[in-house]
This record gives structure tokens, C-alpha cells and sequence, in this order.
């Protein structure tokens, strides 16, 4: 499932706090701790896992606000 796999890849390369339990796909990633050179290494992490590259469009914080939003964008991205 796409959320279990961008749940992983964000526990790896956003560096939260908290534990993976506590994350949940609507979970505001900037509130426990994202921050821009972490979602720099996530949205690299993601670019590498799924092939594909963030336009310029969708290069701001909405984006990488939760998993949800990520995975959103990872449709639009991938022509779902």
C-alpha cells in the first residue's frame, strides 16, 4: 500500500520526532519536526523510490505536509 511505503520512507529520511505508530497519514509532518533540508533528503528519497521529479509547481510546503498530501502528489505526478 502506498501509504504504508511513504509512511517508511519518511520515518527514513524525514528525521521526526516521535514513533512511526504515532504517524498517521493527515499527521502535519512540519509539526513534529520536518524541516527544508529534510524534506530535501525525503522528496530526493521519493524521487529515487518512485521515478519521478517534483515539477516546480509542486515544490512547497502543502505538499510535504503529510502523507496524504505527499501521496496526492505522487499520484499527479505518476498520472493516477
Amino acid at each position: 500500500m502506498l501509504t504504508d511505503d511513504l509512511k517508511q520512507l519518511v520515518l527514513r529520511h524525514a528525521r521526526l520526532d516521535g514513533d512511526a505508530d504515532s504517524i498517521g497519514a493527515d499527521t502535519d509532518l512540519y509539526a513534529r519536526g520536518l524541516t527544508s533540508l529534510a524534506c530535501v533528503n525525503l522528496m530526493l528519497a521519493l524521487e529515487d523510490r518512485y521515478d519521478v521529479e517534483f515539477s516546480d509547481a509542486l515544490l512547497k510546503r502543502e505538499t510535504f505536509t503529510s502523507i496524504a498530501s505527499i501521496a496526492r502528489a505522487l499520484d499527479a505526478l505518476r498520472g493516477n
